[in-house]
């Protein structure tokens, strides 16, 4: 659920799909959807408003450096 019940995230939040589990930044609002990037960029995704927790500061630096962690991974 976002951090506030009943408010939408704003465009540029990061947040946490808690139905695919998945971190993404807020790029927009269509219909009763928001739409969502990976942190890293990529394809966007739908997700319901009511599945997303807005992410805390320290969630988010976790999350950048697991995503940081992930690319190094595949550069080699």
């Amino acid at each position: 659920m976002t951090e506030e019940i009943g408010e939408v995230p704003a465009v540029g939040d990061a947040v946490r799909d808690t139905v695919r589990d998945r971190v993404g930044r807020v790029m927009g609002h269509i219909g009763p959807y928001v739409q969502l990037r990976p942190l890293a960029g990529g394809r966007e995704w739908d997700a319901s408003p009511d599945r997303l927790h807005t992410l805390t500061p320290a969630e988010l630096l976790s999350a950048l450096v697991a995503e940081a962690n992930a690319r190094s991974r595949r550069a080699r």
